[in-house]
């Protein structure tokens, strides 16, 4: 995620802390200041933020260690100010493994809030003896609270808190995967609108924001999961780009920028001899553009660590790896040939013209495909 810093690498995972985990600590010290401008109070307050997504790192690494079990890796770990969000490769397909990812979080939770309520009631009867503050009971009271309030509040069946996942998970159990998600997400919408419109009567902008993420994670997970079910059993031969332009390494940056002014193509494949050497992404051209100028070669700029794909591979496969390998196109090969390209863009347009066939055929205008006998 940009405007990430690495701060941390937990049990194998990278944990990052976004730019704007920097605001939410400078108003929390500001709102400590303000009211005694006592620099103590800023510091106690700092320290229970602080203190308090270390819980939500513990909540994040609950699924993460979780779905490991289930030989899913978790790409990293980010800080947001609305708390923590741990990026795994995929969701597990069993929704039983899903419903156990998604419950460890919360599970999380509760289990800290049981060992700091073991700890703070023996302390509130201590102190009610001997009046003596020794334990610091209001902070791990403090943060008893947060953690019954996190587990509470991640069980909201809404997406993109695990309440969601998991409500789609257990219907998931009964339903076809892609009517339950469509059902949790309509679900979580109607939350959304009822935390708008609370946010709106009170007045609260922290329940207009929430309902905003959580409208926006549900609209965004219905999406993601049907177009992963209509790329389902496609072969990338189907949709993969065959009109394309290639250049060799030792060609002059200014031969791509021409390409790119005389048509749509962001990405090139770099050949030599028939063999694919290299991958010329448009981000990297624009780099070496301003440091080399268009007369430097290709093989300056060109990267050569990517990724292919053969023309029989999944479809869905690779739009997966498309979201995780941070490139833009995959080349297709084929006996160490390229014969496609693979985009997010064609992905997209192949999507959208075989959803128009489908309601071509609900609406008569098309014949239905003849299955195979």
């Amino acid at each position: 995620m940009k405007w990430s810093w690495k701060i941390a690498r937990v049990f194998g995972i990278d944990v990052y802390m976004h730019a704007t985990f920097l605001l939410l600590l400078a108003w929390v010290g500001v709102a400590h200041y303000l009211p005694r401008q006592n620099w103590g109070d800023v510091f106690s307050g700092i320290v229970f933020i602080v203190a308090l997504f270390g819980v939500v790192i513990l909540h994040e690494l609950g699924h993460a260690l979780t779905a490991r079990k289930f030989g899913i890796r978790t790409r990293d770990i980010t800080l947001l100010p609305i708390g923590g969000v741990a990026r795994l490769e995929r969701m597990p397909d069993d929704p039983k493994q899903e419903l156990i990812v998604a419950l460890a979080g919360p599970a999380v939770n509760v289990v800290l809030a049981g060992i700091l309520f073991a700890i703070v009631l023996p302390a509130s009867l201590i102190e009610s003896l001997t009046k003596v503050h020794f334990i610091g009971g209001d902070f791990l009271a403090n943060m008893m609270v947060v953690n019954i309030w996190l587990a509470v509040f991640n069980l909201i069946p809404a997406f993109p808190m695990d309440g969601g996942r998991v409500l789609r998970a257990l219907l998931a159990m009964r339903i076809e995967y892609v009517r339950a998600t469509q059902i949790a997400a309509n679900i979580g919408q109607g939350m959304a609108f009822v935390f708008g419109f609370l946010g709106l009567i009170w007045p609260n902008p922290f329940l207009v924001f929430i309902a905003l993420f959580v409208w926006l994670g549900a609209a965004s997970e219905a999406s993601m999961v049907q177009m992963k079910s209509a790329l389902g059993g496609i072969p990338i031969s189907r949709a993969m780009i065959t009109e394309f332009n290639t250049v060799a390494p030792t060609d002059r940056l200014e031969s791509a920028v021409q390409h790119i002014l005389a048509g749509f193509q962001h990405d090139f494949p770099v050949v030599e001899d028939g063999r694919l050497v290299g991958v010329l992404t448009r981000g990297d051209l624009m780099k070496a553009l301003a440091q080399k100028g268009p007369s430097a070669t290709v093989r300056e700029a060109m990267n050569e660590k990517f990724e292919t794909a053969d023309p029989s591979e999944m479809l869905e496969s690779a739009f997966q790896r498309l979201q995780t390998c941070n490139c833009h196109s995959i080349p297709v090969v084929r006996n160490g040939s390229v014969v496609g390209m693979v985009t997010m863009d064609n992905v997209g347009e192949f999507i959208m013209i075989q959803s128009a066939l489908r309601d071509a055929r609900r609406a008569g205008s098309l014949p239905t495909p003849a299955r195979a006998s």
